[in-house]
């Protein structure tokens, strides 16, 4: 990326398996999976009975009984990820200039779980066609309208500068750092409070994948539905989940002192204009953006250390990166270390991209690569090296991660250990 480099100074993070980054860290390093019966509501009637929920008490947390009452789930977790991230940062609310503090955040399916819920309440569980909206909670409206989940980390970490949602669906999370890089790079902020958050888990959700059968149906066995790369896999697995960070140029970072996890070295985006689902199997678009990304980075094949995968855990997608992964690095793909995370706590839709890059940034500050879950037998059509079962020491200078979402969408972000960015 041109102009200013831009520094990951602070991170937060709610997940499956573990609140808070630290105990994310240490569940995804042990290669404990999440996944479990889902507990939300009754899913006999589904096909896939399964998910990754994240062990959130909202007050436990921090928010208060008002901002419970008023904020979606997925809102609860962006706020208590980002007030973890500033803490984290060294820098306190107070320090913040709000008119030069950003927020950005990426959010696939807007509240799905206040919507779902307030439906069925105005509508008597749907029995009744006409509903009656004094039933609904009197934030309803922010239901409607994912512009609040920003607007809610903005309140809470005082910011009053560029403040917005990037939706892009799975790949959210990597587009919403990007977005905020460059709000870093062209003068726009000097802090801004950036992720990505979701709670999809909701009836309306699960029957929609089940309907195009995307997820796992090995219910009798939660903790090892989701296989990435494994020849056995039948699907993904639900999630969710937020991860938040403080990002800040990085002269200002180093001026104050701060800890510098990592920079955001390169970051792109393509579309391939094919399918709202499918995928071409030869991953040239996301190729083209991984090229980008390191052409931005100024690093080469060579130079990665880690590749953090999509890993959805389908056969169409795990063998569509793999072919990517392998157009982009060439014979470097077959020595680099590439896992899949999703396969410990699940596809969180539009969060998961920026979990991904709390991981990342975490296995270059601890040179430790997290494993793929529940990988024994690996697909024939996925011949790389993926981390099976076990995380693994490795020195992690610069890390490349990826994500695939519906409607085409391919994105692929670089972050580096300090100093490793050429000027």
């Amino acid at each position: 990326m041109s102009g200013r480099g831009v520094a990951v100074t602070g991170i937060g993070v709610v997940a499956p398996g573990g609140v808070g980054r630290d105990a994310f860290w240490a569940a995804i390093t042990a290669g404990r999976t999440a996944t479990r019966r889902i507990t939300f509501f009754d899913p006999a009637g589904f096909r896939c009975q399964i998910a990754a929920e994240a062990d959130f008490d909202p007050a436990a947390h921090g928010l208060t009984p008002r901002e419970i009452r008023r904020m979606d789930r997925g809102a609860q977790f962006a706020v208590v990820a980002a007030r973890e991230a500033i803490a984290d940062s060294g820098l306190a609310t107070g320090d913040l200039v709000p008119e030069h503090t950003a927020v950005t955040v990426g959010n696939a399916v807007g509240c799905t779980m206040g919507l779902e819920h307030e439906y069925t309440v105005v509508s008597d569980s749907g029995r009744s066609w006409i509903v009656d909206h004094e039933y609904a909670v009197p934030h309803m409206y922010d239901y409607f309208a994912p512009s609040s989940l920003a607007r809610e980390v903005a309140w809470a970490s005082g910011a009053e500068g560029p403040t917005s949602v990037v939706s892009s669906g799975c790949t959210s999370g990597i587009d919403a750092l990007g977005y905020a890089a460059g709000l870093i790079q062209e003068g726009a902020a000097d802090i801004v409070i950036a992720g990505s958050t979701d709670a999809p888990i909701s009836p309306i959700t699960v029957a929609c994948f089940d309907a195009i059968k995307a997820t796992s149906v090995t219910n009798d066995r939660p903790a090892e539905a989701c296989r990435p790369f494994d020849a056995e896999r039948n699907g993904l697995v639900l999630g969710e989940g937020s991860a938040m960070f403080v990002l800040e140029s990085t002269v200002a970072a180093r001026r104050r002192g701060a800890h510098v996890y990592c920079e955001i070295a390169g970051y792109a985006t393509r579309a391939n204009g094919f399918h709202m689902t499918g995928l071409k199997p030869d991953g040239r678009e996301m190729a083209e953006a991984i090229r980008v990304a390191m052409d931005q980075a100024r690093l080469g094949p060579d130079d990665i250390d880690y590749v953090n995968a999509h890993g959805s855990g389908t056969k169409q997608n795990d063998r569509h990166e793999t072919a990517a992964v392998k157009a982009a690095l060439g014979n470097r793909a077959y020595d680099v270390p590439m896992s899949g995370i999703k396969s410990m706590v699940g596809h969180s839709l539009g969060a998961i991209g920026a979990i991904e890059i709390a991981a990342c940034a975490l296995a270059i500050e601890n040179d430790v690569v997290p494993p793929t879950a529940n990988l024994h037998t690996s697909d024939p059509e996925c011949d790389l090296d993926y981390v099976p079962l076990t995380a693994r020491e490795h020195r992690t200078d610069a890390v490349l991660s990826v994500g695939s979402g519906f409607g085409g969408f391919q994105s692929a972000i670089v972050v580096a250990a300090p100093g490793e960015v050429r000027a």
